[in-house]
């Protein structure tokens, strides 16, 4: 092949991306940013370069991310000892104060910093300013022989979302970089899942599409084939059955939850992979597996035979 082959295969490219560039333009996009994608230099700044793009083809980004590894490595070092109970951390006064530094700060500023490096304008907030996510503490009970109610500290979920100051940021053409942090009615910083306050974020915007990168691939059916596209009724069954287990549990019902809400799709994708939020954009077939309404999946069949 060519130079001149290889050129004219990018601008294939661009010409299959064109009529997704134009249905989302002006849609907001909640991507929940962690995994691996977070950790790998190569692919923090891919995702930063894929953010940018997206700004600057018309789309309104708004970025939710994770940091659970970075604030354990920081607490070991300080010698704070972690307890997770049910993949949930135990935040007691001492580790909170550590979730708030690393997620509010050296976190959030990096993506951030990583951001206006390649051309975008970002801004950096938690649920605690101009107190847009209001929360609650969480008490989880346990089943067993005993029923147990296990107090997880300063965690909690989000209760109400005020999205003035994001919509604010977007108005302004910046792109909002927001650590899952919430605060409670008196004042307190509470430590949140950045999947759910993503989920939760995307519903209030009325975003378009949530996006949540994972370190797999998307879901799997009972013998381990990849799922492109799935329909509410399709994945409440996979729940149903066990055939969807483990840490995907939890994401798909926060999809479900979300679409309920009056997000159009939820996509679960591969982190891992790199430019994998344009892939499953702006393609035909995407990468990973993505989650709509039913009737909203047989209307996009009928009219355009595939999936996005």
């Amino acid at each position: 092949m060519t130079d001149l082959d290889n050129l004219i295969d990018k601008a294939d490219i661009l010409h299959e991306a064109l009529p997704y560039i134009r249905r989302f333009h002006g849609k907001k996009l909640v991507i929940k940013y962690g995994g691996h994608a977070m950790e790998d230099e190569a692919l923090k700044e891919s995702f930063a370069r894929d953010v940018v793009l997206l700004h600057y083809v018309g789309l309104q980004p708004v970025i939710v991310h994770g940091g659970g590894p970075q604030v354990s490595k920081v607490l070991e070092r300080m010698g704070i000892p972690t307890t997770f109970v049910d993949g949930l951390r135990i935040t007691d006064e001492e580790t909170m104060d550590v979730v708030e530094m690393v997620l509010g700060g050296s976190v959030n500023q990096e993506i951030v910093a990583l951001v206006c490096q390649h051309g975008g304008r970002a801004v950096g907030l938690s649920g605690k300013d101009d107190r847009f996510i209001l929360a609650e503490k969480i008490e989880v009970e346990r089943a067993g022989r005993k029923k147990e109610i296990v107090d997880f500290g300063r965690v909690g979920e989000p209760k109400e979302i005020n999205p003035e100051v994001v919509q604010k940021l977007l108005d302004g053409g910046f792109i909002p970089v927001i650590a899952p942090v919430g605060v409670d009615a008196d004042g307190r910083a509470l430590n949140i899942n950045a999947d759910t306050v993503a989920a939760r974020i995307a519903e209030s915007l009325g975003a378009e599409k949530l996006m949540l990168l994972t370190d797999v691939e998307g879901v799997r059916d009972s013998e381990g084939r990849m799922l492109r596209s799935l329909d509410e009724k399709q994945a409440k069954k996979l729940l149903d059955d066990g055939t969807i287990s483990g840490g995907m549990i939890p994401k798909v019902r926060w999809a479900l939850d979300a679409i309920n809400c009056g997000v159009s799709k939820v996509h679960i994708i591969d982190g891992r992979l790199r430019h994998a939020v344009l892939l499953e954009i702006f393609t035909d077939e995407g990468i990973g597996t993505e989650i709509q309404k039913e009737e909203l999946k047989k209307r996009e069949e009928r009219r355009h035979g595939r999936k996005r």
